[in-house]
């Protein structure tokens, strides 16, 4: 099985480039980001043509998220147990769903399970600046977020993917945009704590053995694409049922090119299932 994450900035811009990648590079599963669309809004047509499936969770023109697959998906779910919300309900939009403080919940979460593979899309808030009330939502959503992934791994057998846009720089080689520094959100302290705190419970980042150097978000401004001046924020983490079975991974920089590109470029692994390629290497373990 070969499963991606990519925050497509636009799906209805972008739809064509998508589509068109995950033919070329054969892709089973994607995990998409900011389709910044309401779900009546998606684009389902070109998917269903290339032989997709697609679930979405749209509320309005941010956020957002979805799975495209061209396997059966079940076990379909909007958000996770603890997720926090955020903000005022807006009477023009669609009707939330609160959170236990009565805050509504956002687009920022999208789970199914494909093939006995447990996989969530999720979009991270980005928390906009560390005073910010947005910066200790994101410290909320993440913890969260740690909290029911603990109890989802008490199933050891499970192969569970939390796949998207971190929207945070865990280490400084994953940071090379020169705009952040200290005091800037993505490589605060709390934040980054809050990351490895999923590595502590047992999650593995399962693409960075495999390709140790790259970024995988570029700021359209002042010329950061051209120069690498860009960030690694997108992930695969994965269970160690999960990590197991992972046999190849890569970061696709060129679709950070051309016209109309996202700002995000895709995130791959390959899977080995019911046995395929045996005699692979152990990778994790």
């Amino acid at each position: 099985m070969r499963i991606a994450t990519w925050n497509v900035n636009s799906i209805r811009t972008r739809v064509g480039r998508v589509v068109d990648w995950m033919v070329r590079e054969d892709v089973d599963v994607l995990a998409m980001q900011e389709i910044k669309c309401r779900d009546d809004q998606f684009p389902h047509d070109p998917f269903t043509e290339a032989g997709y499936e697609v679930v979405t969770h749209g509320l309005n023109q941010w956020n957002g998220v979805a799975i495209a697959s061209r396997l059966p998906m079940d076990d379909i779910a909007t958000s996770f147990a603890g997720m926090p919300g955020f903000g005022k309900a807006n009477a023009t939009k669609t009707t939330p769903v609160f959170d236990p403080d009565g805050n509504p919940l956002e687009a920022r979460a999208i789970g199914a399970t494909v093939d006995g593979v447990r996989v969530w899309s999720l979009y991270v808030p980005n928390g906009r600046g560390v005073d910010d009330p947005h910066y200790e939502y994101k410290l909320r959503w993440l913890n969260a977020l740690r909290e029911d992934t603990q109890a989802w791994l008490a199933d050891e057998s499970l192969p569970l993917a939390l796949m998207g846009d971190w929207n945070v720089a865990p280490y400084d080689s994953d940071m090379g945009d020169p705009s952040f520094g200290p005091g800037s959100t993505h490589i605060s302290g709390p934040e980054r704590d809050a990351f490895h705190a999923f590595e502590a419970i047992g999650m593995v980042d399962v693409v960075r053995p495999l390709v140790p150097e790259g970024f995988t978000f570029w700021d359209y401004k002042q010329l950061r694409f051209p120069r690498n001046e860009g960030m690694r924020i997108d992930f695969i983490m994965g269970s160690p049922a999960f990590a197991e079975l992972v046999t190849d991974a890569s970061i696709h920089r060129n679709e950070r090119k051309g016209d109309s590109p996202s700002d995000h470029v895709p995130v791959l692994v390959d899977l080995a299932l019911d046995g395929e390629d045996e005699d692979r290497p152990m990778i994790f373990g």
